[in-house]
């Protein structure tokens, strides 16, 4: 007996300017960056604050509110320098550890905190497979590395493991960044895939769902035309275990 999976199309797909497609797993939260970067002035501006009111006027007193409005501006800085660095899309992930099946175990159940980007980057006329090539090329030795063929054509994977400095003023929690290269069709850009969590000891589950996102990204619009009744689509065997896929978009 086979289960019918759901998944939610978010707005961006149909969007007749979204240059790449792609799907996201369960747990996985857009962040809005419209919404929480809006021109000052306009009406979305007018939007965020009429959002934001009744949480201010929640706040226990004048102290609390003040903070509130610095955290949310920085905020703001972060998202804004993502997208400056030319990020179109960031998501966070909050999954449940259940991989080890001991029920004593201390970290059964815990949660795990992830963050998903999706990036464009400039790049020199070449063949993709080239470009995918160079993407990776001049990481850390210990970095690792993988080239694959999929779907959308060359990707190439990389794997790198960070740990801030001790004057950085970040606690010294290693973190690790799952990247996927993936150049665009008119071989001028790359897209850039990058999942990044502290939870080193789950890579494995982490490098398995960023993998299934890039196998799954599509440079044509995968909603047109529309699949005959009855046909499974690509997106369909996303599913596995608890990491199933609920929602796919596009970004410009």
């Amino acid at each position: 007996m086979t289960t019918a999976h759901r998944f939610t199309v978010a707005d961006s797909a149909e969007d007749p300017d979204a240059d790449i497609w792609f799907a996201e797993p369960a747990g996985f939260t857009a962040v809005p960056l419209d919404a929480l970067l809006p021109v000052p002035g306009s009406q979305a501006a007018d939007d965020l604050r009429t959002a934001l009111a009744p949480i201010l006027d929640a706040a226990l007193d004048g102290v609390v509110r003040q903070r509130f409005i610095a955290q949310f501006a920085q905020g703001q800085q972060l998202l804004g320098a993502l997208t400056e660095a030319g990020t179109v899309h960031c998501s966070i992930g909050l999954h449940r550890d259940d991989v080890d099946v001991d029920a004593r175990a201390v970290s059964c159940g815990r949660p795990l905190l992830s963050f998903f980007t999706v990036s464009w980057r400039a790049t020199a006329v070449s063949p993709r497979a080239v470009t995918a090539a160079r993407a990776v090329s001049g990481l850390d030795p210990q970095a690792r590395i993988e080239f694959a063929e999929l779907p959308c054509g060359p990707v190439t994977f990389s794997e790198t493991v960070h740990t801030p400095g001790v004057v950085s003023g970040i606690p010294r929690m290693p973190l690790v960044q799952f990247r996927a290269h993936l150049p665009h069709p008119d071989c001028r850009r790359l897209a850039v895939f990058t999942l990044s969590t502290a939870a080193v000891g789950r890579s494995e589950q982490y490098r398995a769902i960023l993998r299934r996102i890039a196998a799954l990204a599509s440079f044509d619009n995968p909603l047109r035309p529309a699949c005959p009744p009855g046909a499974v689509t690509e997106a369909e065997g996303f599913a596995e275990s608890n990491w199933v896929n609920r929602a796919s978009g596009g970004c410009r």
